[in-house]
């Protein structure tokens, strides 16, 4: 396991025109990912069976968990449960440091080596 990260180092994976996702850490019970946002790019309505908390370093975001809507912005942060259905739409460019509970090997499967 790695334990000193320079985020220089870490390839980005481009998940659509308005979305980049860098992997920056994790073991088997934890992932911390930094995904990057443009304005108007979509996080689309999904589930997983991990625990979710996200914390907004910059931007606005319209957070849907669950069927309940609330506008965040830098500062704020979301809580996630596990399985709830989830999704955001960037309404300012920004981003978003997603940790994950346990890590996300999916995520893993699909970055750039």
């Amino acid at each position: 396991m790695k334990t000193h990260i320079k985020g220089a180092e870490i390839p980005i994976e481009k998940i659509n025109e308005k979305m980049t996702r860098q992997i920056l850490g994790y073991d088997s019970q934890l992932m911390l990912v930094k995904v990057n946002f443009q304005k108007g790019g979509i996080g689309y309505a999904h589930q997983h069976p991990h625990q979710q908390v996200s914390y907004v370093a910059s931007g606005r975001f319209e957070v849907e968990i669950e069927g309940k809507k609330e506008i965040l912005g830098e500062g704020d942060c979301f809580v996630v449960p596990g399985n709830a259905v989830h999704g955001v739409i960037c309404l300012e460019d920004g981003v978003l440091i997603d940790t994950f509970s346990p890590m996300r090997e999916d995520f893993l499967k699909n970055a750039i080596k």
